[in-house]
């Protein structure tokens, strides 16, 4: 957490305004050769598929607070329509119930968040950085630039705002 200001509320946030890198026409840093794009690629699409792993883990921890909560709202119906014993039944052995053993589905995904999604995000930005001047998705870039008619509408190679058609 970062100090208040001089008026003793908290620091207000100023998002950076990040270069437009995707609009660059060209993103193959020269002396890169296909072989390096093609590997670079590869652990970029592998982190896609993390990326969707990552996504179906969120899902999980999203419909299983849902299903908790629900729990939690069976036990009451059942409370009130005379079934305490039952009620007590769910509250104590399924609402509020790790899913693994200590953990909670946050816990779940705050692992996966420091110890393996931000490995790999790390990794692919060096590969990135040492290999083809940090330019992300050279290899699709390219396969654009392979696929596109050019000269027509809907085929442009980037934005109009790019200044290249």
């Amino acid at each position: 957490m970062s100090a208040p200001d001089e008026t003793g509320e908290p620091a207000r946030w100023n998002p950076t305004d990040p270069e437009p890198s995707w609009l660059a026409a060209d993103r193959r840093p020269e002396g890169v050769d296909d072989a390096t794009v093609e590997a670079v690629g590869k652990l970029g699409e592998a982190m896609e598929w993390v990326e969707r792993a990552r996504g179906r883990l969120y899902d999980f921890h999203q419909m299983m607070g849902h299903a908790d909560l629900l729990a939690g709202e069976a036990a009451e119906l059942l409370r009130a329509c005379g079934q305490g014993g039952l009620a007590d039944d769910v509250e104590e052995h399924l609402v509020g119930r790790n899913v693994l053993e200590g953990r909670w589905t946050f816990q779940i995904v705050e692992e996966f968040d420091s110890t393996y999604y931000a490995t790999f995000r790390d990794g692919l930005q060096h590969l990135e950085g040492e290999l083809v001047g940090g330019r992300p998705h050279v290899f699709e870039s390219e396969m654009k630039e392979d696929r596109r008619t050019a000269g027509r509408r809907h085929h442009e190679q980037r934005p109009p705002e790019a200044g290249r058609s």
